[in-house]
């Protein structure tokens, strides 16, 4: 069996840690790639430069605040974009503002999810998505 690929665009090491904890924590075997910035983000997805051997992603993990591009224009390219407008983003962030979370669905995330403050919560939230999104919905085959 294949591992799922998740990228996770997130620029704070606590929140790489914990996502990391919680998916390890989990079920399905999962491979998860990190990227601290939305300039890495579309690198990685476009599989350019030192990312050109990149996998494609099954399911993107993107934090909104995040240096030199930020997640909303992360989101915007991904959906735009014909060869990787199909992979899910969940858009995963510390903003529970109406604003943003609009704009996060006016430009196509899959769903948007406010990070919990803590640990025990942030872990279930984590392993919720990974559920849901690797064994109850059915995805495009790479």
């Amino acid at each position: 069996m294949n591992p799922v690929n998740i990228l996770l665009v997130e620029d704070s090491p606590t929140d790489v840690l914990l996502t990391r904890e919680a998916l390890e924590s989990a079920k399905l075997l999962t491979q998860l790639f990190v990227v601290e910035d939305g300039v890495e983000a579309i690198s990685f997805l476009r599989r350019e430069g030192i990312y050109a051997d990149a996998p494609r992603p099954d399911l993107v993990l993107l934090d909104l605040n995040l240096p030199r591009k930020d997640g909303r224009e992360v989101l915007a390219e991904i959906k735009s974009d014909a060869d990787l407008k199909m992979i899910p983003v969940v858009v995963m962030t510390v903003s529970s503002a109406e604003e943003d979370i609009l704009r996060a669905y006016g430009l196509h995330a899959n769903c948007y999810i406010t990070k919990p403050v803590h640990f025990d919560s942030f872990v279930k939230v984590v392993q919720a998505i990974e559920s849901f999104w690797f064994t109850v919905v059915s995805l495009p085959s790479r």
